[in-house]
């Protein structure tokens, strides 16, 4: 069936409001996540790879460099990937033969969810969602078709998949088992099966040599995420938290998942059901996140609104359609406030203890506490303040002391947004010793003077600072809706002989647990 211009527009009108959110949905009050600055500190760094992500997010976030560096140029990634990726929903359905109604119902659905929230932050979450669904899209041309130019796009999605983020190996091992399942397993000993996954495998083996030369960081980091995270999750969680992933939509989607598996003809493309299964499946067996299943939801969203709109047609009438839209949209507008940072600090700190969302743990932090703010809202102030502040302490040193002062954050967040911010407030280069930083670190430490940046101030008995004459505590980060509240910049100097040993010989043990010595 053609697809008609009323879905080409309806496509056309999702992806724009996709590309505006970050732009027109973020208070000004709010700065970067910290999450955010790392990845543009990976930028200034140009590598295949890095301690906490593959490549591709830094290769995005050095364009933005190149384009000046501005917040706008940071968010345009995550409306520009979420239009593309709302944009390939609709395709989905109208590969289906979907029609307008089925367009605009998945598509809303794919835009009323937690994608609302991952599309203006600069992470590879927003990656993990493109290649994903760009791969379920490649899938459903070659059950159509048997068409092996489908497969070779595929193993370039793949390959591109693994340079964005890890987790598309939980998709392609669903995918690999999907196919010994069904009636695909046929293409098992065709060769252009092979010569795909082996082109994949080509474009990504940049990173995979950079694994294998800096011992693999991947596994260091999935070591330190079981131990201080994933053992603490609960399978009975992370199975509620695929409702509330995309809970507005959670018809569409249930009835999407239903469609392949139960309805005659959406048994075509079973394969999508057994990957979401595989995915489920993986993911409970290794303890994971409840977000890290995200990806595939806007593909069941796709072949939900193909349901939806065939369902609601031959059981009701064309009135009844509406009524879901209109539920999908109040509830997004109900929990807007917890999705998407669109008023002040001030006045969303005043608003959730009005409303249900005070009482709905979603104000609840790592630390178990209830706060002012959620925590990811949280992690999106108070860097402007510290920036400006440690700048400013660092411009009333003696000029003869600047060079011989080391200005550190004590992890990425602070280390990060001090260089982003630094820059023109006449920071030297940051450093730290927490995630790529580690790689960044100078092998000699020749310094007198030492800029902290830190939430705790060490005890009194540490290795390194215990050798410093001198501490003054110089200023804090004042405002109490940021997660840095009451971050300490502290100045440490005269030290005595054993502070360049101790400096050395941490520098020289964390670079050879990555292979950089």
């Amino acid at each position: 069936m053609k697809p008609t211009a009323a879905a080409k527009y309806t496509i056309a009108l999702f992806a724009l409001i996709k590309l505006l959110v970050p732009f027109v949905l973020i208070h000004p009050d709010f700065e970067l996540h910290r999450d955010e600055f790392l990845y543009l500190a990976d930028a200034d760094h140009p590598a295949w790879g890095y301690i906490e992500m593959p490549p591709l997010l830094a290769f995005l976030g050095f364009i933005s460099k190149l384009l000046g560096g501005s917040v706008a140029t940071v968010y345009m990634w995550g409306g520009i990937t979420g239009a593309l990726t709302v944009t390939l929903v609709g395709l989905i359905v109208l590969q289906l033969n979907g029609n307008t109604t089925a367009v605009f119902m998945a598509c809303l659905a794919f835009l009323c969810s937690g994608f609302l929230r991952m599309h203006i932050l600069f992470q590879p979450n927003f990656l993990d969602v493109l290649f994903w669904t760009w791969a379920s899209y490649l899938i459903i041309c070659w059950i159509q078709t048997d068409k092996s130019k489908y497969l070779y796009w595929l193993g370039i999605c793949f390959g591109l998949g693994i340079l964005g983020k890890y987790s598309i190996a939980f998709y392609m091992i669903s995918f690999f088992a999907a196919v010994v399942l069904t009636r695909k397993r046929k293409w098992l000993v065709n060769q252009h099966f092979y010569f795909a996954m082996l082109l994949g495998l080509l474009i990504c083996l940049p990173n995979l040599v950079w694994q294998y030369t800096h011992h693999f960081p991947v596994l260091h980091h999935m070591d330190l995420l079981t131990r201080q995270q994933l053992q603490y999750n609960s399978r009975a969680e992370f199975l509620v938290n695929q409702l509330l992933i995309a809970f507005p939509a959670l018809v569409i989607w249930l009835g999407g998942l239903g469609y392949t598996i139960l309805h005659p003809k959406g048994r075509d493309y079973i394969i999508i059901g057994i990957i979401y299964i595989g995915i489920l499946s993986l993911l409970l067996f290794f303890n994971g996140k409840g977000y890290y299943a995200a990806a595939i939801y806007p593909t069941l969203m796709a072949f939900g609104g193909v349901w939806f709109a065939s369902w609601a047609r031959e059981k009701y009438g064309s009135w009844f359609k509406w009524i879901l839209p209109v539920i999908m949209v109040a509830i997004t507008y109900a929990i807007l406030p917890v999705i998407l940072p669109y008023q002040s600090p001030a006045k969303l700190a005043v608003l959730y203890p009005r409303s249900a969302i005070g009482r709905s743990g979603a104000l609840r932090w790592e630390d178990q506490k209830e706060h002012s703010l959620p925590q990811d809202f949280a992690d999106m102030l108070g860097w402007k303040e510290m920036a400006a502040k440690t700048a400013r302490i660092y411009q009333t040193l003696p000029d003869s002391v600047k060079p011989t002062t080391m200005v550190y954050g004590d992890n990425y967040g602070e280390a990060g947004a001090l260089g982003f911010y630094g820059k023109k407030l006449g920071l030297p280069e940051i450093y730290s010793d927490n995630a790529s930083y580690v790689c960044w670190m100078p092998d000699r430490f020749n310094y007198t003077h030492f800029l902290f940046v830190t939430q705790e101030l060490p005890d009194a008995d540490d290795a390194f600072f215990q050798h410093w004459k001198k501490r003054e505590v110089l200023d804090s980060v004042t405002n109490p809706f940021a997660r840095e509240y009451r971050c300490k910049i502290v100045l440490y100097s005269q030290p005595d002989d054993s502070v360049k040993i101790i400096a050395e010989q941490n520098i020289l043990r964390d670079k050879k647990r990555f292979g950089l010595r």
